[in-house]
């Protein structure tokens, strides 16, 4: 144990994580194994835990207790649908022994229960975007936007809509995974939340290896990504495209694919990185919260052509700016990244792997642990005081 964390006032309070479900190791499971590293003494709670999905990440051998949707029928593979289950199942986690609750959350985990002399510190990756602001996109996106399906859909959105509007109250302090998701925060909630940025695995990637001739993207296929946008732009334009990921859209993509895209569905770490070490550039057309996978991209010096929206806003520097990391486009259609490919094409050799990388590392790991730690200890010690967390 260093000596800042003998001295600090943590140094014996018992600590919670909480997070929604622990089945894969995406971006919200890379915050909680730099929660977890912060904090080694903390407990692990999640509705759903798979160790299979987690066998070689960090969070490998990390005892988890789960709620009653554990126990359900393929609980593991099917935990979405269990959505209408689970403000009650986080309600059930039993939390009165610990001093610090800190919820990871993109749905529910914001919810569980604490006394009034418990610190309760939330890190939103997102508020929970199917209920909120992706709502009529999902009911159209799933075919659900009308008929007697459509209303109880609504149904249950609406009841969630409220339970998270109560469960918003329950937080002492919120973070943030970027200024776009406080702004959100702000709205929903009305309340601040103080930015830090997920940490993203620099040392995985090299940025000095030679460029090949072509492009990558790397995405879950979910409705939102908009992964078929970059799938048929490429196509039409005969160029040579990876694309990395799995989901409920990948079949769709594989119908509209040509023959210059390549789709490898899911892949292990490795392989993703040894693409965007010789790619060209990374695709990116989601609206996203924060987007790890174009700061990845950037880490292994690929410079990225993004949808200029959301958090991309936040983690590429958008060309002309002095030291460009990526060009933006302004429509999520396949014309408009069919354009902005073009322009990247003709200003290709300003963009520096250097200078991807430096940018990259500035969200880091020990970027995230230090603010993340500090800003604990800060508010920690305010509460204790008895002052404003706001």
């Amino acid at each position: 144990m260093s000596a800042l964390q003998q001295l600090s006032p943590l140094a014996e309070a018992r600590v919670a994580v909480v997070h929604e479900w622990m089945v894969r190791y995406a971006g919200s499971e890379q915050v909680v194994a730099a929660v977890l590293e912060a904090f080694p003494c903390a407990d692990s709670y999640a509705l759903v835990h798979d160790p299979e999905g987690l066998r070689g990440t960090p969070l490998e051998g990390v005892p988890v207790r789960t709620s009653f949707i554990q126990r359900l029928p393929k609980a593991k593979e099917k935990y979405q649908t269990y959505l209408p289950l689970m403000p009650l199942a986080v309600e059930q986690f039993d939390l009165r022994s610990y001093d610090l609750v800190i919820s990871s959350n993109h749905a529910v985990a914001k919810g569980v229960l604490t006394r009034a002399d418990q610190l309760h510190i939330s890190y939103i990756h997102t508020p929970i975007r199917y209920a909120w602001d992706l709502y009529l996109d999902y009911l159209a996106e799933s075919g659900i936007d009308r008929g007697p399906k459509s209303w109880l859909v609504r149904s249950v959105l609406h009841y969630l809509r409220m339970w998270d509007l109560g469960a918003g109250n329950r937080v002492d302090a919120y973070l943030a995974n970027s200024s776009y998701v406080a702004r959100r925060i702000g709205k929903l909630y009305r309340r601040p939340a103080r930015v830090i940025y997920p940490p993203i695995s620099i040392e995985r990637y090299r940025p000095d290896l030679p460029r090949e001739e072509f492009f990558v993207a790397v995405s879950r296929f979910a409705p939102y990504k908009r992964m078929n946008i970059i799938v048929e732009a490429f196509t039409r334009m005969g160029k040579p495209l990876v694309v990395i990921g799995e989901g409920s859209e990948f079949g769709k993509a594989q119908r509209i694919a040509g023959p210059n895209v390549k789709l490898l569905g899911h892949q292990p770490g490795e392989v993703v990185a040894d693409y965007l070490q010789r790619a060209k550039a990374f695709v990116f057309a989601a609206d996203e919260d924060f987007g790890i996978a174009p700061v990845e991209a950037q880490a292994a010096g690929c410079p990225v052509i993004a949808y200029g929206k959301g958090g991309a806003l936040e983690t590429v520097i958008g060309w002309p700016a002095p030291d460009a990391t990526g060009v933006f486009f302004d429509e999520q259609t396949p014309e408009a990244l069919r354009e902005a490919v073009k322009f990247f094409e003709i200003h290709e050799d300003k963009f520096r792997p250097a200078a991807c990388r430096r940018h990259a590392e500035r969200f880091g790991q020990q970027s995230f642990q230090d603010e993340f730690r500090s800003t604990v200890e800060e508010l920690w010690s305010r509460f204790q005081r008895g002052e404003s967390l706001e």
